[in-house]
């Protein structure tokens, strides 16, 4: 697969080219899949890579961010409130909280998917310290601004045939001009043809996902990433035999679809103008 493929606006980016950045003490990378260098408009995704015993260290945004943990386990500091997360659990730090990530365990990496509500990546190094009070896997307070979805817990809805979803972060949440979740397909499962009035960043966290896009095919998988502008058709299908999961993430406070006759994502169809057909 290209470094980058584009093609009425999309961008397919794969996660074996990208550079990376250490940032912070030795032992964390920090990887860029969308931004405004692919055309993204108020949205950012990305990778991070905490090797034992590393961490990034307090730092603030002046936008919404979610982490969610990809593998591994994660120690986060809000202002000195200490959460600890598992695989799939999302934090929600909204702008300007102080906050620090670390890699929780002892002898295996932490990676970690970031979101941010800009297409332009930043962060504020905070050098400060607060008092510690560690909740452990308790989650945040009614009266606390940060807020955690935590996989084991929450409700999982079906979206399509054998396709299941868990939205992790939205205004319900939290957020400001971002919202996302976790997808998980079984072998032969898909999503219709649909497009959406806001920037998507979709990254393949497990197995290997089909995305069509206006008659083209392209095969993601191992954080992959596929950038679709706002009003271009496409649609996810699982053709494997395993298990194939992702995280999306939408500009846009809270997940909305619409969907479209198949033949605009088979290629068959030209890009949809006003009138949008029912499947």
């Amino acid at each position: 697969m290209p470094e980058s493929s584009f093609s009425h606006g999309e961008a397919i980016i794969s996660a074996r080219a990208l550079d990376t950045a250490s940032t912070g003490p030795a032992g964390v990378e920090l990887s860029t899949l969308v931004s405004e260098a692919c055309g993204a408009t108020s949205l950012s995704t990305g990778i991070a890579r905490f090797k034992p015993g590393s961490f990034l260290p307090y730092h603030a945004h002046t936008f919404s961010e979610a982490v969610t943990v990809i593998e591994g386990r994660a120690r986060i500091l809000i202002e000195g409130r200490v959460y600890h997360l598992e695989q799939y659990d999302c934090m929600h730090v909204p702008a300007g909280l102080a906050h620090q990530v670390e890699n929780d365990g002892s002898d295996d990496e932490l990676v970690a998917h970031w979101a941010f509500a800009t297409s332009r990546p930043t962060r504020e190094l905070i050098h400060q310290t607060f008092p510690i009070h560690d909740r452990r896997t308790a989650n945040p307070t009614e009266t606390d601004p940060e807020t955690i979805v935590r996989y084991e817990n929450d409700a999982i809805y079906q979206l399509s045939p054998d396709a299941y979803f868990l939205d992790l972060f939205a205004r319900r949440f939290g957020a400001v001009g971002i919202c996302g979740g976790y997808g998980q397909f079984l072998p032969g499962a898909s999503l219709p043809c649909h497009i959406h009035d806001f920037d998507e960043s979709i990254t393949i966290i497990t197995g290997t996902a089909v995305c069509l896009v206006q008659g083209k095919s392209y095969r993601l998988s191992g954080c992959d990433t596929a950038f679709i502008p706002k009003g271009v058709p496409h649609r996810f299908l699982n053709l494997s035999n395993e298990e194939m999961s992702i995280i999306w993430v939408y500009a846009s406070s809270e997940p909305d679809r619409r969907i479209v006759t198949s033949e605009f994502c088979s290629g068959e169809l030209p890009l949809p103008g006003a009138v949008l057909f029912k499947q």
